[in-house]
């Protein structure tokens, strides 16, 4: 199996991982926060859609920074949660088809105006950046839901929630 098949399977897993969440939420709790240094759902289940389309900011870029090429995901509907998760999945696997896999040894790295926070080739980029991080968020995900007495949904077997 080639890098490539090996991350397009990868990240399908992950992507309909999130689109389990994301089928078990309604924007009535996107307000809620577990804290006051938490974010609230919405902020949260945006950052979570918004990370499995960072795939092209590590394979088509060399550099990230965060103050000139983000600007956080605002999107007000599961509907539209749905569209840019499934969208961006189309996006991704087209980039990732297309591209050279010697390429993902290339350096990557990620800035915050002038301030260095990590350089690594672009399959660490992908991994450690990108996947780790959406799986970290999407579990602070699922602790609302349970907080809120949402069903959640298996991700890596079945949860509680599933008989």
């Amino acid at each position: 199996m080639s890098l490539k098949q090996s991350l397009l399977i990868e990240l399908e897993h992950e992507k309909n991982n999130t689109l389990r969440v994301l089928n078990n939420l309604s924007e009535e709790n996107f307000t809620y926060k577990p804290h006051a240094k938490s974010m609230s759902l919405g902020e949260l289940v945006n950052h979570v859609v918004e990370l499995h389309n960072w795939i092209e900011f590590a394979i088509t870029k060399d550099v990230f920074n965060f103050h000139t090429d983000y600007t956080p995901s605002k999107l007000n509907t599961i509907d539209q949660l749905k569209l840019a998760l499934e969208t961006g999945f189309t996006k991704n696997k087209a980039i990732i088809e297309q591209m050279d896999e010697s390429s993902y040894l290339n350096p990557w790295t990620l800035k915050a105006g002038d301030h260095v926070i990590t350089s690594l080739p672009k399959a660490g980029a992908i991994r450690f950046i990108i996947t780790n991080h959406l799986i970290h968020h999407r579990g602070q995900l699922t602790v609302y839901m349970r907080l809120l007495d949402i069903p959640v949904p298996g991700i890596y077997g079945p949860s509680a929630d599933e008989k």
